[in-house]
């Protein structure tokens, strides 16, 4: 008998390449989903730029295709706790999946609105699931995407470890040893959510022994997997707008339309990247090698490579002969930041990492091109500012043609520093 698997948040970016990924590998899985992310389409008037057909079409679709079912309960884990209470304790999960968030920094700093709303959803989501495990009795192992931004964006000056830190402190005179949580650093309101799932992660586990498992995952770049490339039915969402678009997906759509590729500040932010394939795959290694029952919270870096935004503009305008336009940052952040992370986990798991290359760039490019007549130019630069104080740049101030990047930029990749241990 297949074991059971819960999906929160099913039908996202994550959420649904990652259903269907279980699926195949011979899960039952059921979907929770409220469809949030797609009523904030229309509160944003801006669409997936791939066509996502309805849940139940997709659904309807995966069965045909493969003769697996999946099932799908529409609820909002922020406010009906005990119909997710009622389905642990039916369905009897061997896992739980968390991605119930709203996932958008940009989207989480638009307004008080929209600021309330993220630490509503996120941290009411987050500790109705943890209470209904408890209270289930259900001994199941919880899953959570979080995100590197937990670490903050700034340069740390050292090499960010696996979610926790070994500090010395003073005792009585004698030097002792400590493992604490990597101290947090958000840089949103959204981050700033994440931050404090670690903390409800912390208190639960220590206190009711629930099994979990923290997942800080780098930007997610790439578009279809495996399993949605099967057919446009199954087709996964492309975000290409200022709040919810990611950071090297917006490149590839904007060369695609001929905008130019729209970097914040000097683009000398260093971010750490993984591939849609790889964020499932990881899914499904974090599921299969669970804590013990009193094993104290795994935390995973669910990264594979790092690149600063300005080398990832050249290179895209290099590949499609774009010009990269820079904005005013409207984020609160170091306007250039060095960054080294450790990932060893994942990779000692059997992980085989996909890293940055053309022709998966292509893939993507490919894709933006198909349903480009999609895509609204009104929603490409980003007008959510961090501040209040802080306006919109809607122009840019200057543009850097392909021919006009540096030779050494233009001849040689930066090594990635990422330290597998």
């Amino acid at each position: 008998m297949a074991e059971n698997i819960i999906v929160l948040g099913g039908d996202g970016f994550c959420g649904w390449p990652t259903s269907l990924y279980l699926s195949r590998a011979g899960y039952d899985v059921t979907i929770v989903d409220n469809l949030s992310r797609r009523k904030i389409d229309v509160e944003l008037e801006c669409d997936s730029l791939t066509p996502i057909r309805p849940l139940s079409k997709r659904i309807q679709a995966w069965r045909d295709l493969t003769g697996r079912n999946i099932d799908y309960a529409c609820l909002d884990l922020a406010e009906h706790y005990h119909r997710i209470l009622s389905l642990i304790r039916e369905l009897r999960p061997r896992a739980i999946i968390h991605f119930a968030e709203q996932r958008a920094a940009p989207y989480s700093m638009k307004s008080s609105y929209h600021k309330r709303y993220t630490v509503s959803n996120n941290l009411n989501a987050t500790h109705n699931i943890l209470a209904a495990i408890v209270e289930s009795g259900v001994d199941t192992h919880l899953v959570h995407l979080g995100t590197t931004g937990v670490y903050g964006y700034g340069t740390a000056g050292m090499t960010i470890p696996e979610g926790y830190l070994t500090v010395k402190v003073e005792v009585d005179g004698r030097e002792q040893e400590l493992e604490i949580l990597y101290p947090a650093n958000p840089g949103s309101v959204y981050h700033m959510t994440k931050t404090q799932d670690a903390l409800a992660f912390y208190f639960y586990n220590k206190n009711d022994q629930v099994r979990i498992t923290d997942l800080h995952q780098g930007i997610v770049w790439g578009t279809n997997t495996e399993d949605t490339s099967l057919d446009e039915a199954l087709i996964n969402r492309f975000d290409y707008d200022g709040d919810y678009g990611t950071v090297l997906n917006r490149f590839l759509m904007q060369s695609a339309i001929g905008h130019p590729l729209t970097v914040h500040g000097t683009g000398g932010q260093k971010r750490a990247f993984i591939h849609i394939q790889d964020t499932v795959e990881c899914i499904r290694l974090a599921v299969e090698t669970p804590p013990a029952r009193e094993e104290r919270v795994k935390i995973f870096n669910q990264v594979t490579e790092t690149h600063t935004v300005r080398d990832l503009a050249r290179k895209v305008a290099r590949m499609t002969d774009t010009p990269i336009r820079y904005y005013e940052n409207p984020r609160n952040e170091d306007s250039e930041n060095t960054l080294s992370i450790r990932n060893e986990k994942f990779l000692e798991l059997g992980l085989n990492p996909i890293t940055l290359n053309k022709g998966l760039m292509n893939e993507v490019y490919t894709v933006a091109r198909r349903y480009s007549h999609r895509c609204d130019r009104d929603n490409i630069v980003c007008t959510s500012t961090w501040r209040p104080d802080m306006q919109p740049d809607l122009h840019g101030k200057y543009e850097e043609r392909p021919g006009e990047i540096p030779e050494e930029d233009a001849s040689s990749e930066k090594p990635s520093e990422i330290e597998p241990g």
